[in-house]
């Protein structure tokens, strides 16, 4: 479509440009009656000259010979003939149609290289707004798809594809209205030729690494190395309009910094997330090593106390109650140890099914029954409604809330548990007399 109205744009020119020759030998030949060949020659190329600053150079040479024609015909004696009986117009005839063709291809070469400036102004402006897009990336890897989409959209492309290597195998983010396959074997060659080829070779000014292929489906693609140094780190595929090799060139560069910019955020990530889980880690140690502290102690005093003499048969039976009361802590402690362990291994699975929050309630109570015995726990819960969760992972964690109610709550209060389904989600509230946590 593009080469149809390129073509009936040229023939609109030839017919304009012919059409002002025309004007100029009426006005000159039949109006004015202007017979002074430096004065006809001189306008005739005033309108080469206007006609190769607008039109392709065939167009201007076209017009010469038609001026140079007209010239001769009708204002260099013998009027009326192609013929030319003074010698030196032989000389102003040719010199007309030399100087005519010299300053139309100056025309042409200065509206090329004007042409040339703006298409390499317009690709660095690209370049700059896609270097942009890239410092607003995140670490995501949707963040390739969209830098695909970017590339397709601020270039122009039929089709781009930002090819990473395995492992696990080779993976493509795509961007563009087109639809190409990709042959994967020819993107495989690219990619391992890329590591064995100079970049760039000033002498030929070309870029090594460079390849044109044929999808399966017909469309010419052009495969460029993506490269962070000397090591290459993928392939980028476009298709669509022509682009010149240096800016592909330079494009590549700019998503291969993408690519290790991406990468440096992910090891970023994931080094901040090892930081928090070892902080959190000591934590948890910290806590448990003043969780069996405690326990522990009472045990030892509670065990001294039994052997006493001066205790009367029902303390020491309380002292027997404080003993099983810890040993339950101790063990429901070391149970949660284990589970801490297995989730951080990744061995733990869940097992959810449909459960009343009675039944849940019930379960976390028979865990801490001795902690809770010096306790009035004051239960309100949901039977009508059945909720979907595990039931021992909820359980073991209302029993560990229960623990702390009892915990640090004053012998003697009430501990309120309410527990009811909302929106299909298990909701759980513990109300207690406790100090509550210190502000910050």
């Amino acid at each position: 479509m593009s080469l149809m109205s390129g073509r009936s744009r040229d023939a609109r020119r030839l017919l304009a440009a012919l059409g002002a020759v025309a004007a100029v030998t009426l006005v000159y030949g039949r109006w004015l009656h202007v017979s002074n060949p430096a004065t006809v020659s001189t306008t005739y190329l005033l309108v080469v000259l206007l006609v190769a600053t607008r039109s392709r150079f065939w167009i201007a040479a076209v017009t010469s010979l038609a001026a140079m024609l007209c010239f001769n015909y009708f204002f260099l004696p013998p009027v009326g003939t192609l013929t030319i009986a003074d010698p030196p117009n032989w000389v102003a005839l040719l010199v007309f149609l030399a100087v005519s063709l010299v300053a139309s291809n100056l025309s042409a070469v200065a509206r090329a290289r004007t042409t040339e400036a703006v298409s390499r102004r317009d690709e660095l402006a690209r370049l700059f707004d896609l270097s942009r897009d890239v410092l607003l990336m995140t670490e995501s890897r949707e963040a390739m798809a969209m830098l695909a989409r970017a590339i397709a959209r601020r270039f122009d492309l039929a089709h781009v594809a930002i090819a990473m290597p395995p492992p696990p195998e080779w993976t493509f983010f795509e961007g563009g209205s087109a639809s190409v396959t990709l042959d994967r074997q020819e993107i495989a060659d690219a990619f391992s030729a890329a590591g064995k080829t100079l970049e760039f070779d000033a002498h030929a000014r070309t870029y090594a690494g460079h390849r044109t292929t044929v999808s399966p489906d017909g469309t010419a693609v052009r495969l460029v190395p993506l490269r962070v140094g000397t090591k290459p780190v993928g392939v980028l595929a476009a298709s669509g309009r022509p682009v010149e090799a240096g800016t592909l060139d330079a494009l590549a560069g700019v998503v291969a910094i993408a690519i290790e910019r991406a990468h440096l955020l992910e090891e970023r990530t994931a080094a901040e997330l090892t930081r928090h889980s070892e902080q959190l880690k000591s934590a948890l140690l910290a806590s448990l090593a003043h969780d069996l502290r405690t326990p522990l102690t009472a045990i030892r005093i509670a065990a001294s106390n039994v052997g006493g003499s001066w205790l009367s048969d029902g303390e020491r039976a309380e002292q027997g109650e404080i003993i099983l009361a810890e040993v339950e802590r101790l063990t429901r402690l070391f149970q949660n140890v284990i589970e801490m362990a297995r989730i951080d291994a990744g061995a733990v699975s869940t097992d959810a099914r449909w459960t009343y929050p009675s039944e849940i309630v019930a379960a976390a109570r028979d865990q801490v029954e001795q902690s809770l015995r010096r306790h009035r726990l004051d239960v309100h819960t949901q039977d009508d409604v059945a909720v979907r969760v595990d039931p021992r992972l909820v359980a073991a964690a209302l029993a560990q809330i229960l623990q702390n109610a009892s915990q640090y709550t004053p012998p003697g209060t009430t501990v309120r548990l309410e527990a009811g389904v909302a929106d299909g989600a298990l909701t759980v509230r513990v109300r207690d007399h406790g100090p509550g946590l210190m502000p910050g």
